[in-house]
């Protein structure tokens, strides 16, 4: 059996510096013996033991990623958004030589206690609500990353996007086709948050264009597909001609899509849709979607080497980012001939 002394007295080193380059502590080993211990445990598949490991760092090595708005019947993956950030999140973290845990709740603040008893060297929160914010930053003492959270007066460490640019140009695309009677389709925005940022957008765009009082917000119960087939209808059926409609997720938009086929509108030739997330299924569906991409890989990197940077005391308290947003151009949208 290979242990960490077999490759020391291979090396020609200590134990010590074996461990420390297994451990990734190189300011006292030369590169030279690290090349040399490397090659070392790659010849003999070494793995060293993950307790062991831990225990010598006196970290878990384990990151946390919390989902809110979970019912307890449904799964996070049913969301295509949570699907896609998560993944890049592990694949990121696991790059680093950390292991992730993922928990669904259906309030932010559900995984205060959880957070309690789980050995986690830091957590993320895939949005929160506002009123939450205070509480976990309190109650939670480890290093916490939020993402895509709005809380005004409130110091703690978030990424998000430029979601109002993003409602802005997504608007200002439809209107540059000649587009004027645009519908706003997402959840309610009384809170502060991502969808009212975009309904903000949408509003400039407009008010921009001298169409303040086409503004029209069409609420959508959930953001899921079914929602969106049931809105498309409302849309096809509308007394006022709607042939704009931007949406504040994709998985609305292709929902919205399908329900204005089904009640015969033709999609883009008599109503333009456009989404926002920019996620894979809107390369695959037919029009394809254009919409507004977030740069998930590169927003999903950002959040993951933050926390880790902090987890590491490399960073400040507090971390803030912001991400840009850019219009991704496909089959969705048409023109509008203006009387």
């Amino acid at each position: 059996m290979v242990t960490l002394k077999t490759i020391a007295m291979e090396a020609g080193v200590s134990v010590a510096t074996v461990s420390n380059v297994i451990h990734e502590n190189y300011k006292k080993v030369s590169a030279k013996n690290i090349e040399k211990i490397k090659k070392i445990i790659e010849k003999y598949n070494y793995v060293p033991n993950s307790n062991a490991r831990s225990l010598a760092l006196k970290k878990s090595m384990i990151i946390a990623i919390v989902i809110p708005y979970v019912a307890k019947e449904d799964s996070f993956l049913n969301s295509p958004y949570n699907a896609e950030i998560v993944g890049v999140l592990e694949k990121v973290i696991r790059d680093s030589g950390y292991y992730t845990m993922v928990r669904s709740v259906q309030i932010s603040r559900e995984a205060i206690s959880l957070l309690h008893t789980w050995n986690v060297d830091g957590v993320i929160f895939l949005g929160a609500d506002k009123q939450d914010i205070g509480e976990i930053q309190k109650k939670v003492k480890i290093p916490v990353m939020f993402v895509d959270t709005y809380a005004a007066g409130e110091e703690f460490s978030n990424v998000g996007v430029e979601d109002e640019y993003g409602g802005y140009i997504a608007t200002k695309y439809l209107l540059n086709r000649g587009h004027e009677n645009i519908w706003f389709v997402g959840p309610q925005t009384e809170e502060e948050g991502v969808v009212k940022k975009r309904f903000q957008g949408y509003e400039q765009a407009l008010k921009e264009a001298g169409l303040s009082g086409n503004s029209h917000h069409l609420f959508a119960r959930v953001t899921s597909y079914e929602c969106g087939v049931e809105l498309g209808k409302q849309i096809a059926g509308a007394e006022r001609q709607v042939t704009g409609v931007f949406a504040s997720a994709d998985i609305l938009a292709i929902g919205i899509m399908e329900g204005l086929h089904l009640c015969g509108k033709k999609v883009p030739e008599e109503v333009s849709v456009i989404g926002f997330d920019d996620l894979p299924v809107g390369r695959y569906c037919w029009p394809k979607l254009t919409t507004i991409s977030p740069n998930t890989v590169v927003k999903a990197t950002l959040i993951a080497e933050a926390l880790l940077a902090m987890v590491k005391e490399e960073e400040e308290k507090f971390i803030r980012k912001t991400v840009k947003v850019n219009l991704i151009e496909r089959d969705s949208v048409g023109t509008q001939k203006r009387a």
